[in-house]
């Protein structure tokens, strides 16, 4: 008998903490690029030119956390037959925490036994473990520390299927996710729905990202015999799939191969003995992906920094196209859906870890049987609109929002109006002609940013502060920078804030102007934690560290703050106090995925080798997008 079950997964974590209020208007790291486009076969390069994020407006980072744990109850949802017990954290983008095979005992995911966020999500705050589900643009999905919507359903036969579903706000597109565990099925499925209610198209990203544990002798396996591979260097080159690329144990550095998979897509893991996790889906998700951290001084710290003292993990994906580096069009009014199946494998350890290929493939027993994933997602497809009962878990109010302005309905995935709350409250009231309100020393609301909601921020008869600050935001994600200067110089002019002399700073080319813009909202906003950092970094890069060092001052030295500290005083040709920093130890819990700021600075004030905790180094390998 299949069940769902509320229950709470009790686990040492670290708060996430509020979000950042100051607009994100350019990414943390540079969206993607690969310098070879023009190598590349015809249609591999122009999906790697179509649909780029350049902010992951309307969201705000989430950039908050800490690294201190504590004993915590996060809210889980449990589906399970008489072989697996599937748990789901609905709270956390719906991320598959554990998949129990329950006859052996074995978790076939790698199962976090914290929750510790880390800087390297669209979003900033990320964690490791499990089965994460990305849709959205290239990197970890803005909901990866998330809520969403979760009830029970029902699914082909009338058994409970665990539904998910939210709305994703870079894109407007709302999504679902049915968890479906039949009686005596050792494979999980996982219904995935994307839907595009607009009159026009939309680019489409999405992959599914599981993470199992890596011991010296696995192996990872997928039907292809070459391999997409990115790295640092911005190439993006097409490699012979040999042994040593699928044992990640003995990558020397991190790195991210895109297989291109010929036949039915699949991907397993199998440890020494042949025993793993194998993953597989209807055609329409394509794509297959190996990701490993490599075992370089700077990807093993990584593993320590995710998952404290718990030994290695690698990551086997799947996506829509062949790349995490490609998006797709989605056309106007089109529902893209397809089925994904997780669940044990075995095979003969001699032959699966031989040197024949073919055969080593072949050998890999436990995937659905050919046929039966496309049987049953046509079983799934049928009950994809079957009404959710009792809501088990509320996500945001976005989508309620956005369906109420659109006058649409979406079978299957309802919005419910009790969703909304004070952050969506503005807009509602703009629907009605009634322009924003507060006081400038107040945190401003989120600003939408599609087309609609510009159109009508735009229109609404007001000239005070904020109406002017959500247009330049809105007017910046449509890429008008010159427009967005406009508006918040008139922002600014209505009624002195620093939210809009912030703006003002980043937008300004000029670095000594921007540090100038930045002292202004800091004098109006002297507080604000994430603007002192953003000011005493546009101070150094205006070449005065001594206006940077006296805005450190009533800052404690911890953190980004520390190292910034450390680069004042290596600005100011201090390198004693510099070195005093690190050796009396700091830690950066938002340190970038791939920044080198901890180690530049560390060999620009000592001759030493860099003390192996402020190694985060991956310059030679890929990312864990």
């Amino acid at each position: 008998m299949t069940t769902i079950t509320s229950t709470g997964l009790v686990l040492p974590a670290a708060e996430l903490g509020p979000e950042n209020p100051l607009p994100p208007l350019v990414r943390t790291e540079p969206a993607a690029s690969v310098v070879n486009a023009g190598e590349l076969p015809a249609d591999l390069a122009a999906n790697l030119s179509y649909g780029r994020l350049d902010t992951v407006l309307p969201y705000r980072l989430q950039d908050g956390y800490g690294r201190e744990r504590t004993e915590q109850r996060l809210p889980a949802l449990v589906l399970e037959n008489d072989l697996l017990r599937a748990t789901v954290l609905p709270g956390l983008g719906g991320r598959l925490h554990s998949l129990l095979d329950k006859e052996t005992g074995r978790d076939l995911v790698y199962r976090n036994p914290v929750f510790q966020p880390a800087n390297l999500a669209l979003r900033d705050a990320w964690f490791a473990g499990g089965v994460e589900w990305n849709l959205g643009s290239t990197g970890h999905t803005t909901l990866t520390c998330a809520p969403m919507f979760a009830a029970e359903a029902a699914g082909p036969g009338g058994e409970p299927v665990l539904r998910l579903w939210e709305w994703e706000r870079t894109r407007d597109l709302p999504y679902q996710l049915d968890f479906w565990l039949p009686e005596g099925s050792r494979q999980l499925f996982v219904g995935v729905r994307i839907r595009n209610p607009h009159t026009h198209d939309v680019p489409v990203y999405w992959w599914s990202n599981t993470a199992v544990a890596q011991t010296a002798g696995t192996r990872v396996l997928a039907p292809a015999d070459q391999a997409w591979h990115y790295g640092y260097s911005g190439r993006l080159d097409l490699v012979d799939v040999t042994g040593d690329l699928t044992y990640p144990a003995r990558a020397t550095a991190a790195a991210d191969y895109f297989f291109e998979v010929g036949g039915p897509p699949w991907i397993a893991a199998v440890d020494a003995d042949g025993h793993g996790l194998g993953q597989a889906s209807t055609a329409r998700l394509r794509g297959r992906k190996l990701f490993v951290w490599g075992e370089s001084a700077g990807g093993r710290r990584w593993q320590d920094w995710l998952a404290p003292g718990t030994g290695g993990y690698l990551e086997i994906q799947a996506g829509l196209a062949r790349t995490q580096l490609e998006h797709l069009r989605l056309p106007a009014g089109a529902s893209w859906d397809w089925l994904e199946s997780y669940g044990p494998v075995a095979a003969d350890p001699a032959i699966v870890h031989g040197p024949d290929w073919p055969a080593a493939l072949a050998s890999v027993a436990g995937l659905p049987a050919a046929g039966e994933l496309d049987r049953r997602w046509r079983e799934w497809r049928a009950t994809a609109d079957a009404a959710p009962g009792e809501l088990l878990a509320a996500g945001s109010g976005w989508g309620a929002l956005e369906t109420r302005r659109m006058l649409v309905e979406l079978p299957g995935t309802p919005f419910p109006d009790s969703s909304l709350d004070a952050a969506q409250q503005p807009w509602l009231d703009l629907l009605d002609g009634v322009a924003p309100r507060a006081e400038p020393a107040a945190e401003p609301p989120d600003t939408l940013v599609n087309r609609h909601w510009t159109e009508l921020i735009e229109a609404v008869p007001d000239e005070g502060w904020l109406t002017w600050y959500h247009r330049g935001i809105a007017r910046w994600a449509a890429g008008d920078r010159d427009g967005a200067a406009a508006a918040w110089h008139r922002s600014a002019e209505a009624e002195p804030n620093g939210w809009a002399w912030r703006n003002l700073a980043v937008a300004q080319d000029d670095p000594v102007r921007a540090a100038e813009y930045y002292r202004r909202a800091l004098d109006l906003l002297p507080k604000l934690a994430p603007l002192a950092l953003e000011a005493i970094a546009a101070q150094l890069a205006a070449g005065d560290p001594g206006t940077a060092r006296e805005l450190l001052e009533p800052w404690p030295v911890e953190g980004r703050f520390a190292l910034l500290r450390a680069r004042i005083s290596l600005a100011l040709g201090d390198l004693d106090e510099a070195r005093e920093v690190y050796e009396r130890g700091f830690t950066v819990p938002g340190i970038r995925e791939g920044e080198t700021t901890l180690s530049d600075v560390w060999h620009a004030i000592s001759p030493g080798p860099l003390p192996a905790e402020y190694d985060f180094r991956m310059k030679t390998g890929g990312g864990a997008g």
